[in-house]
């Protein structure tokens, strides 16, 4: 785990894989606690739950600015006393255009019209239009220096299955940061996972990391 998070920077953007806690890279962003990067810029659904994982890294002080649609629930309070205290931006985004943005990231694609988010606070200072009589708003691409995605298991290559909605934003976050990190619960041989359930193509990984049974049983 140290490795794999050894290079993310100071200032770096982050995505994080999860919806809530589903999905969510608990060792991978443990690791990049300890790691110790600062100023950081994560991209998530949410800002953090209790405790663990996101709501750690909050804690610790290493975020400057969130990227959410999600950012107040009940057990948001790390995030919520930052931002409180003026000590963390946001950048609050509905939900289907932070997946949008993302997944245009990851295609090449420049921005895109949507409805969503047109004559409210979210629209200052962007592009409007109207096609067909409707009116849209311009949003740009989603755009990340590293990804922390958690996948139920990965071959060598990198290729990746999912465990039911612990899939939420992972495909699309690999696709749009420039240095994919996966933590799985296993590494399988090649050729083992069934071409037709791979989800994400080994192609948008670069580095993969076992933290199931078998891999803390071997690392003993």
């Amino acid at each position: 785990m140290a490795a794999a998070v050894a290079d993310i920077h100071d200032g770096a953007t982050v995505m994080i894989g999860g919806f809530g806690t589903a999905g969510m890279p608990s060792e991978l962003i443990d690791a990049l606690i300890e790691q110790g990067s600062r100023e950081l810029t994560i991209i998530n659904n949410n800002a953090g739950n209790g405790e663990t994982g996101l709501a750690a890294l909050l804690k610790a002080r290493r975020v400057r600015k969130m990227v959410c649609s999600f950012p107040r629930q009940a057990d948001s309070h790390h995030f919520d006393a930052l931002y409180r205290a003026g000590e963390i931006e946001l950048e609050l985004v509905p939900q289907g255009n932070l997946a949008e943005r993302i997944r245009a990231a990851g295609a090449g694609i420049g921005g895109f019209f949507t409805p969503t988010g047109y004559g409210t606070l979210l629209a200052e200072g962007k592009e409007t239009r109207e096609i067909n009589g409707r009116q849209y708003v311009f949003e740009t691409p989603l755009h990340a220096d590293f990804a922390l995605i958690k996948a139920l298991a990965g071959d060598r290559w990198g290729n990746l299955v999912y465990r039911k909605t612990a899939r939420n934003f992972g495909p699309i976050m690999a696709m749009a940061a420039k240095t994919a990190i996966v933590q799985v619960e296993r590494v399988v041989d090649l050729g083992e996972l069934d071409p037709e359930a791979i989800v994400t193509p080994g192609i948008f990984v670069q580095r993969v990391v076992a933290t199931g049974a078998a891999a803390k049983k071997e690392a003993a």
